[in-house]
Parts: C-alpha cells; structure tokens; sequence
C-alpha cells in the first residue's frame, strides 16, 4: 500500500507543540466522518508547527506514507521554483513572457507578463495542451504559439487550471537550462528532505499513490441556485474525465506543472512550514515576504469573491471570505495557501505558525459538498492551533 520510506518523519507529541487536543479530536471526528459513510475511500491529514509534524494520521484504505495526487496544490511547488529566480535576479515578474519564450508572442500575446501569468490575469485560462505533448519540443512549442487570448491580459481575473503554469515551466527550463522538475527537485524539495513530493513520478516508483476514485453525483441546478445563485458552473477543463487521467501512469511521470504533483499529507504540510520560516535559506527574505504576504490580485471571480492572490499563494485576507477561497472560517487574515481539486486543502498561518494538509483520493462529484466538506476541515484545522 505504502512505501515505507515516506512513514518515517518523526511525529512529535502534539501538546509539546501547543495542539489542543480537544480540537484534533473533533478534527479527526470530521476528517473520518466521509471514509466511514463510504463518499471517500481515503485520505490523510498531517499538521506541523515549528518545523516538526506533530500530526499525521490515515484513514481508510491508506497509511500515513500513501501518497496523493495534489493537483492545483502543486501550483505552490512552481511558484517555489520562480521564486528563487526572482530572488536572484534571473526572472523579474515585469518582464514579457516572450522575453524567455519568444515562440510564446505570436497571436497577440506579446505584452503579457510573468507576473499576470502568476496572478491569473493572464488571458488564456482554457488555452489545450495535452500533458504527453510536454515531452515534444517541436509540439509544446506550436502550442505556445497558437494559443489565443479570451480577454485582454490584465483586465480580469479567470483561474488557470493548467496553462499558465506549463508557460511558467517553460521559463524555468529557458532560465535555468534544465528540466523543471529537475530544478525543483534539487533547490527545493531535497533541501528540505521532502522525499515524497515529487512532480514527475517515473512508472516504477508508483506503486504508493492511491489511485483516484469517482464518487458521487453533481449538485443538481437547484441545489446551486439555493447555495450559489447561479443553476450551473462554468465549464472548465477541470472534468472527471481529466482529474481521473492522472491515474495513468504516463500523465503521473510527466509531473504536469499546474496539478499533478504528489505527496504525502506529511511532506505539503512541511513544504508550508518552510514558507513560514526559511530555515535552510532556500528564499530570498524579502521574496518570500512578498509571496506570502502581498495581495497583487483583488480581481473578482465569477461569484464576486476576490481572489486575494500574491505571486503564486491565495491569502486567506480580512474580508470574511477565507472560507470561499479554501481555508476555512478560523484562520487568520494572514493565512496563506493553495488548495487542489479534489478537495486537497494545504495552507500555513503566521498567526499561529500552524500549516495543515488534507489529502484524499476520492473526487466527490458533488460539488457543494466537496466545498462544505473543506470548509468544515479547514475550521475545525485551525482550531487546533491552542491559545
């Protein structure tokens, strides 16, 4: 079920690390709630403070070293990545993205910037780009260059499931000269001794990642009217058809930048407890500071919510809506994170110094309940944190 090299990060006594235990329990209770009434077959939850994990607990058909498919959630590995090239002077987020990619201007795409790429305001949200065509040059090439912008880059605010984040790739591989996953694997995760998150697993090393499991049926047109105002969502690429893909073992080695990282509950949550506090210097300060901390999109999303979003984190900000952008109604306003598809959840609070992690293998098709459901984990999370 599990290779047990990821079950063997040292777990520290919760109330050393001022949890309260009180709250891990009704934690726990919500969390082991949707395993035990069979709408998730797994998933794992994992909190650290300090630098040390002082929860990592499974439930159902998974151990603590089982690994996940993250999706969006690998978004802040890549943000990670720009991140130590903005802070050594190789990438400036004003630059043009043809500056790096110059295949990448054609069909008016020229003024485009990398940091429009990181905030979402970019323009091509629903640009295709199939994930085997990565490995192609000539292919992922022609694909730059035919894609189209929907709206005027800058002037709105519509998220990028995967297409700026394969442009972000592509400058990582043009500034550093090597493959991306390479570079992150080598400046960041080994740093850090995240073993189990990877983006790009080879076929022989998967045999630990739990397989992706439809359950469930979509909210009907009343119920989001009811919940929502609106009778229907808008289409994305996000599909059960696409979020089930990354269950073939070719999708999982290519390590798609926007959504197909994998880890441990364990690994993401310490992955956050480094944005919290630098201890091996893999950041500039002051660009961390300003990841974690500065809002450079307030744009609205199609519900009117704004998406509160710095260079590559969504901040859970003062406003009220922590809840609608993923991290529950108990975090501080300082709250930072990335959330996936799915239902993953992964966040940090300066606050309190806590980070947390919620990963799970089922894809609940209900789309209200898969959001009531993180809303519910992330609160009942926060409160961990003690006084």
């Amino acid at each position: 079920m599990a290779n047990a090299r990821f079950d063997r990060t040292p777990v520290s006594d919760p109330e050393e690390l001022g949890f309260d235990r009180v709250a891990l329990e009704e934690l726990f209770g919500r969390v082991r709630q949707d395993v035990d009434a069979g709408r998730l077959p797994s998933c794992q939850v994992a909190l650290a403070r300090d630098g040390k994990v002082g929860v990592a607990r499974a439930f159902g058909d998974a151990s603590i070293g089982s690994r996940y498919v993250i999706f969006s959630a690998t978004k802040a590995l890549v943000a990670g990545a720009m991140w130590v090239l903005i802070g050594e002077g190789s990438v400036a987020v004003d630059r043009t993205v043809a500056s790096f990619v110059p295949e990448f201007a054609a069909n008016g795409k020229e003024s485009i910037t990398v940091e429009q790429v990181m905030l979402h305001t970019s323009g091509f949200p629903r640009a295709p780009f199939a994930a085997l065509d990565w490995e192609d040059r000539e292919r992922r090439l022609a694909r730059f260059s035919a894609w189209r912008c929907n709206w005027e880059p800058g002037t709105r605010y519509e998220y990028h499931p995967t297409s700026a984040h394969w442009v972000l790739a592509e400058i990582l591989e043009r500034v550093t000269g090597g493959d991306f996953r390479v570079f992150i694997r080598e400046c960041i995760l080994d740093p850090l001794g995240l073993a189990g998150l990877e983006i790009g697993v080879a076929p022989e090393h998967q045999s630990d990642i739990r397989d992706l499991v439809p359950t469930g049926e979509p909210a009907t047109a009343d119920e989001l009217e009811q919940a929502l105002g609106v009778r229907a969502l808008p289409v994305t690429e996000v599909t059960p058809e696409a979020l089930l893909s990354f269950n073939r073992p070719e999708v999982r080695a290519v390590g798609v930048p926007g959504g197909g990282g994998v880890s441990t509950a364990v690994d993401l949550a310490l992955y956050y407890q480094a944005l919290l506090d630098d201890r091996t210097g893999i950041w500039k300060p002051e660009v961390l500071a300003d990841a974690t901390t500065n809002v450079r999109n307030h744009l609205p999303d199609y519900l009117g919510t704004p998406a509160n979003r710095s260079l590559g984190l969504v901040l859970a900000g003062d406003d009220g809506r922590s809840a609608a952008r993923g991290m529950g109604h108990t975090v501080s306003p300082g709250a930072f994170g990335h959330n996936g598809a799915g239902g993953q959840i992964a966040w940090a609070d300066p606050a309190t110094g806590l980070s947390f992690c919620y990963l799970t293998n089922g894809l609940d098709q209900h789309q209200l309940r898969e959001w009531r459901r993180t809303s519910g984990i992330a609160s009942r999370a926060a409160n961990c944190a003690g006084h």
